[in-house]
């Protein structure tokens, strides 16, 4: 069994970026080859000097939606805060929900008079929630961004927390290892013969949260709804049968691409598929479908962790967090990126 202590590691919160940088491919970036060992420090907008003519970038075209709700009790009007996590059906959500005595039945009144209903209680402050209409049509007006706990400064201007990228609404949290693409810089290495492919994963705020167990094997993963479609799988597999690199875009990509691997059929290395993941990736795994990962600095017992250590070895991610700490990498969601390879 392994234990959830063997991804840990301490982190001065001065380290944790609390701005984004600009322009956004300004960031630093940490090159880690594992066949070689080797370490090198370049900016991001260097990254096509370790990139090749028919490698495939794949990107999380996932959208944060302002999930982050005020509304009040009915009929006390005692604050609560809404963090809306995922849509189930219909005016169903699954939500976190802040405030006292948030039992079946308590009914809310967000701003501008919508009315919601806890319909069922989850595991510590998640609930089940019933708008009385589409949340979607008032969100943009109603919600705020959910920006990680760990940070702590207002953001200016919450696009900085979206990809250039980023179509398809759904997430609790942003993809952000794609944070720092600009477009120049996709138009650059699609000049230089480097594909680009698009999946969707929405983020739930889970992947934040640290494991508890003490044998990793006894967390239980959250899933999260992902979709590769019959188009991007095929331009998978071509690149595949050509030889060239298939280098997911953050961790959710790695998640989505894996998950499509077991679509898969004959020499096919992935498969279409949409639907919801449970795939938990730990040291061990054998990766079908990922060949290179862009990837920011995670959180110390995350399950992100354990998959950017399941993809490079636990040794050497330690290591390079080290080597990245010592150098004063910026870590977290606006901290800078690693490409490991």
């Amino acid at each position: 069994m392994t234990k959830t202590s063997d991804f840990d590691y301490t982190l001065a919160s001065e380290m944790i970026a609390q701005t984004p940088i600009e322009p956004r491919d300004a960031s630093r970036l940490l090159v880690l080859d594992r066949q070689k060992g080797q370490v090198l420090h370049r900016q991001f907008n260097q990254i096509g000097e370790f990139l090749q003519a028919g490698d495939l970038l794949v990107l999380n075209e996932t959208r944060v939606i302002p999930a982050r709700i005020h509304a009040r009790k009915i009929p006390t009007g005692g604050k609560v805060e809404i963090l809306l996590l995922r849509r189930i059906d219909g005016n169903h959500w699954e939500a976190i929900v802040g405030g006292k005595r948030l039992n079946v039945g308590k009914r809310m009144e967000l701003e501008g008079g919508l009315e919601a209903e806890i319909k069922q209680e989850l595991s510590g402050a998640k609930r089940i929630i019933r708008f009385q209409e589409p949340i979607e049509e008032s969100i943009s007006r109603l919600g705020h961004m959910p920006l990680p706990p760990y940070i702590h400064k207002k953001l200016e201007d919450p696009e900085r927390y979206q990809t250039i990228f980023a179509r398809k609404s759904g997430s609790a949290a942003a993809p952000t290892a794609g944070l720092h693409f600009t477009t120049q810089l996709l138009v650059e290495l699609e000049q230089r013969g480097i594909q680009i492919a698009q999946v969707t994963l929405h983020i739930g705020l889970d992947t934040f949260a640290p494991v508890t167990e003490e044998e990793i094997e006894d967390h239980q993963i959250h899933t999260e709804w992902c979709q590769i479609s019959t188009d991007t799988a095929e331009q998978i597999n071509q690149v595949h049968q050509k030889g060239g690199r298939v280098i997911a875009v953050g961790t959710t990509s790695v998640r989505s691409l894996e998950s499509a691997a077991r679509m898969a059929s004959g020499k096919d290395v992935v498969g279409a598929y949409e639907g919801a993941t449970d795939l938990f990736i730990l040291p061990g795994y054998q990766f079908k479908a990922v060949d290179a990962m862009i990837t920011n600095f995670h959180l110390p017992r995350s399950t992100l962790l354990m998959l950017v250590s399941a993809f490079a070895g636990r040794e050497r991610i330690l290591k390079a967090y080290e080597i990245a700490k010592k150098e004063n990498y910026r870590f977290y969601s606006f901290g800078d990126a690693m490409l490991i390879m």
